[in-house]
């Protein structure tokens, strides 16, 4: 069993209420070979929802208390994201996953790069907050473009 990013499966979940389908993934998510969940959701967010970053670091910096995930208009929500992360957790280790596809660049999900908290569309290497948490307790993570390393996509 695999966890996935609920908008990799085609729900509209994301900050800006759309989807990024991934036909491999929705098709798993269907024949009952991967869960799909949001942390964002799981955390208390809301769809739609103001864009958020990772300001000062990476998701295990804000698992460390040494970073913060903050909305574009300023409001710090890192609480929200590490609730989020780990109910994601708790429902991985329900499912017996041992690895997930996140989505690339998400402040939750990002798996090997994010947005740098400038809100300026500049990356930086690095994992969201629930990638991390996912990676210290054994879960391999990997993004939508590197599902094949994971599971048999054909």
């Amino acid at each position: 069993m695999i966890i996935v990013s609920s908008c990799l499966a085609g729900m509209k979940v994301r900050y800006n209420g759309t989807d990024c389908l991934e036909d491999t993934i929705g098709r798993l998510v269907k024949e009952g070979k991967a869960v799909a969940l949001c942390p964002e959701l799981l955390g208390g967010f809301a769809t739609p929802r103001e864009p958020a970053e990772i300001a000062g670091g990476t998701g295990e910096d804000v698992l460390l208390g040494k970073a913060r995930v903050v909305t574009k208009s300023g409001e710090d929500v890192t609480d929200m994201y590490v609730k989020g992360a780990e109910e994601a957790l708790r429902l991985a280790k329900e499912a017996g996953a041992t690895a997930a596809v996140l989505k690339e660049f998400s402040p939750s999900c990002g798996s090997s790069m994010i947005y740098d908290g400038s809100f300026a569309n500049r990356r930086i290497a690095g994992n969201g907050v629930t990638a991390a948490l996912f990676e210290r307790e054994g879960i391999r993570v990997v993004s939508e473009a590197q599902i094949a390393e994971v599971v048999d996509v054909e």
